[in-house]
């Protein structure tokens, strides 16, 4: 069978391919510890659910409009205004199926052959086979590791061209949980500023998973110049325990809003009704559900951070959010397990999955090969479990 030649020039999700070789293992009645799992380990609150359960008594099970019900725009615009200061109007949201289906609408919306987008590295697996399929050019910036992991001013000022089109900012970070303090957003916005035809897709999907008394922010908050140039991603599924619900939205220009709804409405029209009203429990009801939540990761990443500390050569920056660290594993680099040597992040994920039942993610999927990403939406007794494995797989390396 011919396949459309896009289809070549991208790859399938690394995070999904490794959940499904940890889930066919586990089928055979292996138990893997799975560090690859991109979703809050915590069930969807009760409130939201009874709030679907009321949706489908009601009748909400027929189709709504493309762009998502008024009740759940005003809701997210609710939530922007009392959690970013900003103002939206219903025109300026589209609520879509999950938020990478909304980022599809908008690189879609936006972009065209020829452009440019900007995206730091590491990166979330999927932002540059999204801009590929546009059939724009994904221009990967590598951010270090002592930078932690975050784009500077002066990166950013060497990469923009003729040709930038777009920056894609991720903050808190997957797979780093690194986030940007709002000095340093503001230097990125001073280079930004001049160059009027670079936009900014801000995907906040992680915003209300900070630690530590951090600060949120994003660059539309810090700097009000770039705010019509700015589109923010975000979405329940982290923050509410929601990923099978499949809903995102995206804020921003009212006129790429409405392209982007105008691609919906050729894919998938309206995201589900039952959801939609799910959101709005969600975004109109906060409890103190999440606040616990996030006090469980921070203590969760506390515990993660202690545990690499003591393994030998690995260094890795402490997260401010979100619920991943992404560690440098490159000192083991060149060691054998039996006949085969570790040169990879693959090749490392591969033998720690082989010898030690642990699934984890190769750094080499986000623009990083040194590391591996780890998620702690685990139980405290599968990460001690699994960070024995770890150690052990790693001290029988020759």
């Amino acid at each position: 069978m011919r396949l459309a030649e896009r289809v070549t020039r991208i790859q399938p999700s690394a995070t999904l391919a490794i959940n499904a070789k940890a889930k066919a293992l586990k089928a055979k009645g292996v138990h893997i510890v799975n560090f690859g799992v991109g979703e809050p380990d915590f069930d969807t609150p009760d409130h939201i659910r009874e709030a679907a359960i009321q949706a489908i008594r009601d009748g909400h099970t027929r189709y709504t409009a493309v762009g998502g019900i008024d009740e759940l725009k005003d809701a997210v615009r609710g939530v922007i205004r009392e959690d970013y200061g900003l103002a939206y109007q219903r025109d300026e949201v589209l609520v879509s199926c999950g938020g990478k289906h909304a980022l599809y609408n908008i690189f879609q919306a936006l972009l065209d052959p020829g452009d440019e987008v900007i995206i730091p590295s590491p990166f979330w697996v999927s932002y540059p086979d999204m801009v590929v399929l546009t059939g724009a050019r994904p221009v990967i910036v590598p951010c270090s590791e002592e930078a932690g992991f975050k784009l500077r001013a002066e990166d950013l000022r060497g990469a923009i061209t003729d040709h930038t089109r777009m920056l894609i900012l991720n903050s808190p970070s997957n797979p780093t949980g690194a986030h940007y303090t709002p000095s340093e957003l503001a230097a990125l916005a001073q280079v930004l500023i001049p160059r009027e035809n670079v936009l900014v897709v801000s995907d906040d999907i992680y915003y209300r998973i900070l630690f530590d008394g951090m600060e949120w922010a994003n660059i539309a908050m810090v700097e009000p110049r770039l705010k019509d140039r700015t589109f923010i991603l975000n979405g329940v599924s982290k923050t509410y325990c929601m990923t099978g619900w499949r809903i995102g939205y995206l804020l921003g220009d009212a006129a790429a809003i409405k392209a982007a709804t105008k691609i919906q409405s050729q894919s998938t029209s309206n995201p589900s009704s039952i959801a939609q009203y799910a959101s709005v429990a969600a975004l109109r009801e906060r409890t103190g559900v999440v606040r616990e939540m996030v006090k469980v990761f921070e203590e969760r990443c506390h515990y993660v951070m202690d545990r690499l500390a003591g393994m030998e050569g690995v260094t890795c920056p402490k997260p401010a959010g979100a619920f991943y660290v992404f560690p440098n594993f490159s000192h083991y680099y060149g060691r054998k397990a039996g006949e085969r040597t570790i040169e990879t992040s693959l090749d490392l994920a591969d033998y720690l999955m082989e010898s030690a039942h642990v699934a984890v993610v190769p750094g080499g999927a986000f623009g990083e090969d040194r590391c591996l990403r780890f998620s702690y939406a685990l139980s405290m007794d599968d990460l001690s479990e699994g960070f024995d494995r770890v150690a052990n797989a790693l001290k029988a390396l020759d």
